[in-house]
């Protein structure tokens, strides 16, 4: 189990990113909900985008907040079911350098024990690009909270033992 220690708290500039064809910023609940969480927690929010569930505009994006050295963290919401129109992971993994494939193993463990073996329908994932880590999430408010409250705020908190992500931010642009 995860435990926090006595160490200061390092604040990350974090985009957050809705895909939906039908969410605007008055019913874009999941992403204002991430917003809150990160904020409340120390972090800061770069920006918040909304987009098309379209592999061009998702994929156009994430690749502007990759180039970006001031953005360390982006979360994504929505497009990561199976429908013909989800096409998140299409459009994310082919620019992700690494997977961390444990995320959505991890993620679907932990939402099992909510929805049972709906749960499966995820296609929810995580990566490192350009020194830049990589969450996509489901759309619905309680698969973000989920991710948010038990994985990614532990893994984006440099006090939590015995390691997390914050740790090595700074080690994600060497080469081998």
């Amino acid at each position: 189990m995860s435990q926090t220690i006595n160490r200061e708290f390092i604040p990350l500039n974090i985009a957050i990113l809705t895909i939906s064809d039908t969410r605007d910023d008055s019913s874009d609940f999941s992403g204002a909900q991430l917003v809150e969480c990160l904020t409340d927690a120390g972090h800061l929010l770069y920006e918040k985008v909304i987009v098309k569930d379209n592999l061009n505009e998702i994929s156009g994006q994430i690749s502007k907040w990759l180039a970006d050295e001031v953005v360390e963290v982006i979360i994504s919401t929505g497009g990561t079911g199976v429908t013909g129109r989800d096409g998140t992971p299409e459009a994310v993994e082919p620019l992700l350098e690494k997977t961390i494939a444990g995320f959505g193993e991890l993620f679907r463990s932990l939402s099992y024990e909510e929805i049972g073996t709906s749960s499966l329908q995820s296609r929810c994932l995580a990566g490192v690009a350009n020194g830049t880590y990589v969450f996509c999430l489901p759309g619905s408010t309680n698969a973000c909270m989920t991710g948010w409250n038990k994985i990614i705020s532990l893994q984006l908190d440099y006090r939590t033992r015995p390691c997390n992500l914050v740790e090595l931010l700074p080690r994600l642009k060497e080469k081998g």
